[in-house]
């Protein structure tokens, strides 16, 4: 028992530092605003950066505080994108994340072809090669835990595509805002860009809170929008993958159908979904008294806050040593990948920029 409330203590610290790292991150807009006269780094993004530099100048972690590190970036950031939904209405994800379907559906493709072909030429194994479509397509992390379940990988396979793809999202989370001023890319571009060529949805989230940073902006959820309508798309390339995977177990699929969408549904758009009917229906517009302005509103800052505790637990994952010790070949795919994506976005928002 005594062991046992060791391992709870010990993820509770974790939990807690994420936790406190972002109330810092979170408090660091106004010290930024004093100091620069705007917001440089969105709060999610400086929660990275601290945890990061934490995570590789600290001892590394045992397992019972990765755990802790894990719920963080986990749950912190699922409770995050179900309040947000709180601040929407379905008018706002029925605009831009709808019409940037066409462009995510294309880009999944993309991404596939390019991670197997380039895979294959130097010398990647194939399942490697599908994580690393899946993640830099998809969702990051989610979809390489869960394609891996699908095609049966090998751990070392799921730590050659996590770690192929991670570094890209990283440098992608932090130039994109920046990237999208020197393009002179409108809000609506800005959305699709990030939305549908950074990686994982906490990353999307960090580059859009620097976004709303630098221009300004109080209302502002557009990446997000495009990014939860490409995270649903994991159900079905899941999907695909199981029926591809046909005749590897006896003509059978390696997992049922059934199975495989009751595991990969993300159940948190389920509740983000929730919440935009309930506000839609003007649930959440109600005025606080002691605030004067509406419920929504404070949802909004709770949700940002969430978002950059989370981030904090991401950065705790991320050991330059262990990274790079991978080897040099993963990473080059990861780049490819995430390259031919990024170049893909950026084309489309260009040459259909009357569609957004």
């Amino acid at each position: 028992m005594k062991e046992k409330n060791k391992k709870i203590y010990k993820k509770l610290e974790m939990i807690f530092i994420c936790f406190i790292i972002g109330l810092l991150a979170t408090k660091s807009l106004n010290w930024q605003t004093i100091a620069f006269g705007r917001i440089v780094i969105g709060a999610p993004m400086v929660a990275l950066l601290i945890s990061m530099i934490l995570c590789n100048l600290l001892p590394t972690l045992d397992s019972d505080r990765k755990s802790g590190t894990t719920f963080a970036s986990k749950k912190f950031l699922n409770w995050a994108i179900i309040l947000t939904g709180a601040t929407l209405s379905f008018k706002d994800i029925l605009g831009t994340g709808i019409k940037a379907l066409p462009l995510i559906v294309f880009n999944i493709f993309l991404a596939f072809t390019i991670s197997i072909i380039i895979g294959k030429k130097i010398g990647i194994p194939l399942n490697t090669s599908i994580l690393v479509g899946g993640g830099t397509s998809i969702c990051g992390g989610t979809a390489i835990g869960t394609l891996a379940r699908v095609i049966k990988a090998h751990e070392e396979e799921i730590a050659f595509a996590m770690t192929a793809i991670f570094l890209f999202d990283t440098l992608a989370a932090f130039s994109y805002p920046y990237l999208a001023d020197i393009l002179h890319l409108s809000s609506n571009q800005f959305a699709f860009w990030a939305g549908t060529s950074i990686n994982d949805t906490s990353s999307v989230a960090g580059a859009q809170a620097t976004y709303m940073g630098i221009h300004n902006l109080t209302t502002y959820n557009g990446a997000i929008n495009v990014k939860l309508i490409r995270t649903t798309m994991l159900i079905f390339v899941a999907l695909a993958w199981t029926i591809i995977g046909i005749g590897k177990q006896k003509g059978e699929l390696s997992e049922s159908l059934v199975g495989v969408i009751r595991k990969t549904f993300p159940m948190f758009i389920l509740g983000f979904l929730i919440a935009i009917g309930f506000n839609t229906i003007g649930l959440f517009s109600i005025k606080l008294p002691f605030l004067n302005r509406p419920l929504s509103d404070f949802i909004g800052v709770i949700a940002k806050f969430l978002f950059a505790s989370a981030l904090a637990g991401v950065g705790f994952k991320i050991k330059f040593s262990e990274v790079f010790s991978k080897g040099s070949k993963p990473i080059l795919l990861g780049g490819i990948t995430w390259l031919s994506v990024c170049l893909s976005s950026l084309l489309f928002i260009f040459v259909f920029s009357a569609y957004q």
